[in-house]
């Protein structure tokens, strides 16, 4: 675009070029995120108390928010996450953010949807370690509690699937908008930098837009990992095949998303990578059989980094207190 040009566009728009923006927003394989709407902001909140409550667990310790931290990125920055009894989770905890956006949920994509996976971790023993009835059991002997179901679906009757619906409505609302990356798709040329440019270039340019597309920038497909050359981990967990029972989906797993993805690490389903300069060689290599420069490797981590978005922004929520009659925590039981 000529200097002329540009300026016309800043005198006219603000900034944004209206033919320039509309040209990106058709033609890039990854589209901006958009901020999040809802219309029952009662349900949300009720959902954001459940998400951050640690009482849905046996210990009383372990919360959503625990492998999910809203203030890391939405994981947990562990290779695997810790569990009930400081056990090893047998998978890294992928981001909560922009979850809602996912062909399904978990690696494995075991989980249509985002409240069939709220309701996994908490009879998990491995994870939070209750069981369904006990966590109702706790949520039922709280006045507040009950008051707050009865406001928002009619009665004061607690049960799993109202619980894992007001999770999934706060979940929907953990989007990321707003990234430089954004800015420069709605026409906003300074929004990156040459190396960032250069390095969108060679991600699309390598074929890495094949997986890593739409608003979330992957999310939307499952692929084997290890096309070209076979990734080598100690991680048990095989992939798709654990819910298809299908071989040719042995190592199949959830394409996870690359927004905020400078926050996520550790990278992959075993979390054994550090670094992303690490974690873009390797799919390269490993998916696409490429062999890049050091520089090109410094340029796509570059633009990867342009693709965190506002993060969620709220006050902590105040839970109601237990009583009495609340089932009482047990944070060392061996069984």
């Amino acid at each position: 675009m000529t200097m002329n040009k540009q300026l016309l566009c800043l005198l006219l728009a603000g900034g944004l070029c209206a033919p320039l923006q509309a040209e990106r927003l058709t033609s890039e394989p990854i589209q901006p995120i958009e901020p999040a709407s809802f219309d029952e902001p009662e349900k949300i909140e009720l959902g954001k108390q459940l998400f951050f409550d640690p009482r849905l667990s046996r210990s009383g310790f372990i919360s959503c928010n625990s492998c999910h931290n809203l203030s890391m990125g939405g994981s947990d920055n562990l290779s695997t996450s810790i569990g009930h009894n400081w056990q090893e989770g047998p998978i890294n905890s992928p981001t909560v953010l922009n979850s809602s956006m996912n062909v399904a949920q978990f690696w494995d994509g075991r989980a249509a949807t985002l409240q069939e996976q709220a309701a996994g971790p908490i009879n998990n023993p491995k994870e939070m370690a209750s069981t369904h009835v006990l966590a109702l059991d706790v949520l039922r002997s709280i006045p507040e509690y009950r008051k707050e179901f009865a406001e928002i679906y009619g009665s004061d009757e607690i049960d799993i699937d109202r619980v894992t619906d007001a999770i999934a409505a706060f979940e929907e609302t953990l989007v990321t908008p707003n990234s430089r990356f954004d800015q420069w798709l709605k026409g906003d040329d300074q929004a990156l930098t040459q190396a960032e440019l250069d390095g969108y270039k060679t991600f699309k340019d390598i074929g890495c837009t094949a997986c890593h597309n739409g608003p979330a920038a992957g999310g939307s497909s499952f692929q084997r990992m290890g096309v070209v050359e076979p990734y080598i981990t100690d991680n048990p967990a095989e992939g798709r095949v654990a819910v298809t029972g299908k071989d040719a989906d042995r190592f199949s797993f959830k394409v996870p998303t690359l927004r905020n993805v400078e926050l996520t690490y550790p990278y992959f389903h075993d979390g054994a990578h550090w670094q992303l300069e690490d974690a873009v060689d390797l799919m390269a290599r490993l998916q696409l059989g490429r062999e890049l420069e050091k520089q090109d490797i410094a340029n796509m981590t570059a633009f990867l980094k342009t693709l965190t978005g506002d993060q969620p922004d709220f006050a902590i929520p105040q839970l109601p207190p237990s009583n009495n009659a609340t089932p009482i925590p047990v944070p060392f039981a061996k069984k």
